[in-house]
């Protein structure tokens, strides 16, 4: 999808003209928005299939929406930013308060909500938008959400095509007037505009623009975030597919009712004189389900034959179709996880990884737009942050073989780093923090050994009251007592005598 352009030398940003931002407008809204609002009723089960007429006056006429595209939103953004998304720093010796400072921002803008919402966006409309603003009286950045079908940024015609300025609008109903107009806000590098913009060429009413405000954040306050280069939604190119597909469940539910409702032909017969006879004929044949006929009659209904498993076989055949040229997976298909280990897995969920791939691309591209504006806005507080150092990481929330996974880092430890390694299981969000914590927990565990074996339990007997209560309390002091009281009296005096010899 090309770019909005105009020329450069006729753009001032001082001087904003309301004609010219009127025209940008005209064209967006009957070309892009309108693209852009189709994928987002398909979102919504507001199909094609919804306004479909009767073939025939007593025809069934069945709107049956299956929302595949729902499915496959869900899906996808669900896959890329089913985790928060991680900020860490390229150098290990930089310093890690401007990286507090920056997420600190993050935090208070409610970022992870904000992609969340971004994510959604791409993958319905192919492109997702964000203002940032600072409300007066405050002193922090605020982020939004901005529909992508009232959102488009506009470029310079040179080669680079350096970003100009951004437009976010909506279209009402002036009370006053009675006409329509654009409330328009218009973000350039050094201003914000607000601007209220007639809608009919020939009205009377001139355009109101109020007075410009500073922009603080320096920078052009909209960030654009692309799902692809072409700008286009998950599902838009099989919106096609859906129709079939909801054609087809559609005539077939059709189809059953015909052939409930099916025509009574009967021969030979009838079924009274007038018309009030045979209303009343038909009214007791519904109630009771009972038809008498003379001899040689006969009844039989006029039906069409259906073939179900025709018609299942090219169901199927539309919704494989619709999944496999998205390169999104069924969840609900019963054939998709199974037993698979997790290679198997991968590779089930390859064409996904590849798109997802794509919107990280583009991502990463919005984020350090994101970052360069508010570190714009934190550099007048004397608080410097560069976003060139940050390192910026997605997380994928997948069912894991926890086996492999222990086993694959224990035949890896000594050849890959620790941190590394511990990066790798889903539960740990820091691994930095996580190796802390067992450095911590082991030191406490040897100094809880060393307190042990430092006892004083192990410590000898040094006076004679403690050998006293060693021979009173313990077992072997008890059995030495008894044995000393069992020696003849002969050996007692045998030990006096040499005692005594030993003092001479």
């Amino acid at each position: 999808m090309r770019n909005i352009t105009i020329n450069a030398d006729e753009y001032n940003e001082e001087q904003i003209s309301t004609a010219m931002i009127k025209k940008l407008i005209d064209e967006h809204y009957s070309g892009e928005r309108r693209r852009i609002s189709k994928n987002i009723d398909y979102y919504l089960g507001k199909h094609k299939i919804l306004g479909r007429t009767k073939k025939l006056k007593n025809s069934s006429n069945n709107k049956v929406v299956c929302n595949h595209a729902k499915d496959i939103a869900d899906t996808s953004s669900g896959y890329f930013m089913n985790a928060p998304i991680v900020y860490g720093l390229y150098d290990v010796e930089s310093s890690e308060e401007s990286l507090d400072r920056l997420i600190d921002a993050f935090d208070l803008a409610n970022t992870d909500d904000v992609d969340s919402e971004n994510a959604k966006d791409m993958s319905i409309a192919g492109v997702a938008y964000e203002y940032l603003y600072i409300k007066p009286g405050e002193t922090v950045v605020n982020i939004k959400n901005v529909e992508p079908n009232h959102t488009f940024l506009v470029y310079d015609d040179t080669i680079e095509e350096n970003l100009l300025f951004g437009v976010y609008y909506f279209k009402f109903k002036n009370a006053l007037t009675g006409s329509y107009c654009y409330r328009a806000t218009v973000g350039t590098e050094h201003y914000i505009y607000t601007m209220f913009l007639q809608c009919n060429d020939k009205s009377k009413h001139p355009s109101v623009v109020d007075e410009p405000q500073t922009n603080l954040l320096q920078g052009v306050p909209f960030v654009e975030y692309k799902n692809n280069k072409e700008k286009q939604g998950d599902y838009e190119q099989q919106i096609s597919l859906i129709d079939a597909y909801n054609t087809l469940t559609s005539d077939r539910i059709n189809d059953k009712e015909q052939f409930v409702n099916a025509l009574l032909v009967i021969y030979g017969a009838s079924l009274g004189d007038d018309n009030a006879e045979v209303s009343e004929t038909l009214k007791l044949l519904k109630e009771e389900g009972l038809l008498e006929l003379p001899d040689g009659a006969s009844a039989s209904y006029i039906t069409s034959a259906l073939d179900e498993n025709g018609i299942e076989v090219l169901r199927n055949a539309l919704k494989e179709d619709i999944y496999n040229f998205s390169h999104v997976p069924n969840l609900s298909d019963e054939n998709f996880a199974g037993n698979a280990s997790g290679v198997a897995m991968e590779y089930k969920l390859l064409g996904l990884q590849m798109i997802t791939s794509t919107k990280e691309k583009y991502y990463k591209k919005g984020l350090k737009r994101r970052m360069q504006l508010i570190s714009n806005y934190l550099n007048l507080k004397n608080i410097a942050v560069n976003p060139n150092e940050v390192q910026i990481t997605f997380t994928r929330q997948l069912p894991k073989n926890m086996t492999e996974l222990a086993q694959m880092i224990t035949n890896l430890k000594g050849s890959v780093s620790q941190e590394t390694l511990i990066s790798q299981l889903p539960f740990v969000e820091d691994p930095a923090s996580e190796i802390e914590k067992v450095k911590e927990e082991n030191a406490e565990s040897i100094r809880q050994q060393q307190e042990l074996f430092a006892s004083g339990y192990n410590q000898p007997i040094v006076n004679e009251g403690a050998a006293d209560d060693f021979m009173k309390n313990s077992d072997e002091g008890e059995e030495q007592v008894k044995q000393d009281e069992k020696k003849p009296e002969s050996e007692e005096n045998g030990a006096n005598t040499s005692k005594e010899e030993d003092n001479k």
